[in-house]
Formats: structure tokens, C-alpha cells, sequence
């Protein structure tokens, strides 16, 4: 049944006035492996946003394959509301996948996305769920995001869809998000749209959400965590290294993109990273190269090439100087 939460008696008023009448129902589509921190995100916003209103506007109901629990990746069984057969309306229905997209009643779910897709409605991912809608064919013609260690993969699969780096994606009647935090990101930016900041940011404030991250905010771009506080014209260059892993830049111009000169360039990351422009831009082609290798059947040529390798022997050193084993092995490897 429609999950939901009571009021807490200690909140006297709503945060904000209601512009919003009725209320919204979400369904989450959850197969095995799912990410519980994904869907915990997601979900706990809504009830934070049902307290802080005083009432409650939103619901939320789980959904498998055959209406059978589910085990989420760290272990943790699920107990489910319906199947794809019998779930009821809702105004989203969210996708969540986590460790793998091949699993038990794939075919019923695809369908059901399809169907779901035909009608009008509109559906979601959290985290690799981009993955479903996309080999459901709900993705053709709109924008969209998945967690960066699966981009590659996706991007290769499937060429033609516009696969942004960016947190989250709304693009109509799709909503799409990185996974983890993200889901705070985008379920936010939802209420945001229904009842304004005020709610949004009450809502960020119980969960020490620092800050609400907006669609234009990219995922992890490199090796580090965050570039954020380090240098605007760094990390410019940094991302422009990014969308050009398959034919580099020269030094020259990724310095003309920042103002800077070569020379400027490489003091910058030497300062921030403890490391020259060349070194740093090889190893982000050589992570995209193990992501490749990792996420699909590519042939090693060809992963090579698609991360700007020239040269099979080149490539198969580099991996090696900067993994410690050759790409053959990485390929070898199941994770």
C-alpha cells in the first residue's frame, strides 16, 4: 500500500503557504541490487517535506518485478507494495538499479517501462536506473545523466543519447540523477517546484545538505573528489579535459580555453594537484580506458582509441605503469 508519514505534533504551521492542492504519489521500481542509499535519499525527502508541511502531500510505493522483496547491494531485504502488473498511478515512477542491470524478470520490467513510456507517464532513474529507460528506448530524444563510473558504458551503448555529467537531468517528463546525494539533489529540486525554496531548504537544512546542488552542477570530473574551492579556471580546464578524452587537447590549447598561458597552466596544477597538465590528462584517459574495459565488451583496440591511444603497445604500457597490470587482465577481472 501507498506509504506516507504523520504530521509531527511539534510542528505548529506549515513552512509555507500551500500553492499545490491534493497531493503527489511516486512509485520506485527496485531490482536486485538496487542502491538502498539511493532510494533512502530519495524517499526521506519527501517525508522530511510531509513533516515540515504539516501534512502529508507526498507518497511513495515500491514496486518489483512480481511483487516480491528484493535485496538491496549491502545485503538488506526489502518488503514490496506491488508488481508492475498491479501498481496503482503514480505522477513518477522511479527506476533504481545498483551493481548490475541484468537480473531476475528484466523482461517484465522493461515492458513495463515501455508501457508506462507509451501512455504519457512520466519516469525517473536513480543512479545506473538511466540504463533501464534507456534499453527500454524511454530515453530517445531527451537528456539525461547516470553516476560517472557507469557513463562510459553508457555513453558507448548508447551514442545517441545526450548522457550529460552533470548531478541530474529534468528534460519533460524524465528525471534522471547521479545516485547517492543526488537523489536529495533532484527530489529537492521537485519540491522546489511544488512549494518554492522555503520548503526546499528546510528540507536540506534536517538533512545537513550544505548546499542544493541545481542541474548545471557536474558530477566528479577526475581523480579528486571535489574541485570545488580550488581554482574556477582549473577546473574549467579540468572538465574540458574531460569531454575530450577520445582526441586530447594539446597543452596550448587548453591554455588558450582558461586566458592562461602553457606555462601558467602547468603552475596551476602543480600548485593545486601536485602534478603537470599532461600527467593529470593521461590519467583521466587511462580511468575512462579501465571504465571501458570494466563496462563492456569493446575490443582493447578499440577502448584505446576511444581514449585517444594511437598505438595498441602505448596503451597497453600506460595501463600498465599506471594500474600494474595489463589491460587483458583488467578485462579478466569480474567485480
Amino acid at each position: 500500500m501507498p506509504h506516507s508519514n504523520q504530521s509531527h505534533p511539534a510542528l505548529e504551521r506549515p513552512i509555507t503557504n500551500d500553492p499545490v492542492q491534493g497531493g503527489r504519489q511516486f512509485g520506485f521500481l527496485l531490482v536486485d541490487k538496487f542502491s538502498m542509499f539511493s532510494l533512502a535519499a530519495a524517499i526521506d525527502c519527501f517525508r522530511s517535506a510531509n513533516r515540515l508541511l504539516g501534512r502529508d502531500f507526498y507518497g511513495w510505493t515500491t514496486i518489483s518485478a512480481d511483487g516480491d522483496a528484493v535485496m538491496a547491494s549491502n545485503g538488506l531485504p526489502l518488503k514490496i507494495d506491488y508488481s508492475v502488473a498491479d501498481m496503482p498511478p503514480v505522477d513518477i515512477l522511479f527506476v533504481s538499479v545498483g551493481l548490475t542491470t541484468e537480473f531476475p524478470g528484466k523482461s517484465k520490467v522493461l515492458a513495463a517501462l515501455r508501457s508506462w513510456g507509451r501512455r504519457g507517464n512520466a519516469l525517473g532513474a536513480l543512479s545506473v536506473g538511466s540504463y533501464l529507460l534507456a534499453e527500454a528506448g524511454q530515453l530517445d530524444g531527451y537528456r539525461c545523466t547516470i553516476h560517472w563510473e557507469n557513463r562510459a558504458g553508457f555513453m558507448e551503448r548508447f551514442p545517441d543519447i545526450n548522457c550529460t555529467g552533470n548531478v541530474f537531468e529534468i528534460d519533460r517528463k524524465r528525471y534522471t540523477c547521479a545516485g547517492g546525494t543526488t537523489s536529495i539533489d533532484l527530489m529537492l529540486e521537485i519540491v522546489r517546484g511544488d512549494f518554492g525554496s522555503n520548503l526546499a531548504n528546510g528540507v536540506a537544512n534536517q538533512f545537513q545538505h550544505e548546499r542544493i546542488r541545481s542541474a548545471g552542477d557536474r558530477q566528479r570530473v577526475g581523480p579528486e573528489r571535489d574541485l570545488t574551492g580550488k581554482s574556477e579556471k582549473l577546473r574549467r580546464i579540468v572538465e574540458l579535459m574531460a569531454d575530450h578524452l577520445d582526441e586530447p587537447l594539446s597543452a596550448v590549447q587548453l591554455a588558450k580555453s582558461a586566458g592562461l598561458s602553457v606555462r601558467q597552466v602547468e603552475r596551476l596544477f602543480l600548485r593545486h594537484l601536485s602534478v603537470t597538465p599532461g600527467r593529470y590528462y593521461m590519467r583521466l584517459r587511462l580511468e575512462r580506458a579501465r571504465e571501458l574495459l570494466r563496462q563492456t565488451n569493446m575490443p582493447i583496440l578499440d577502448v584505446a582509441i576511444a581514449t585517444g591511444f594511437t598505438s595498441h603497445s602505448y596503451f597497453a604500457q600506460s595501463y600498465r605503469l599506471q594500474f600494474g597490470r595489463p589491460p587483458s587482465e583488467e578485462r579478466r577481472t569480474t567485480y
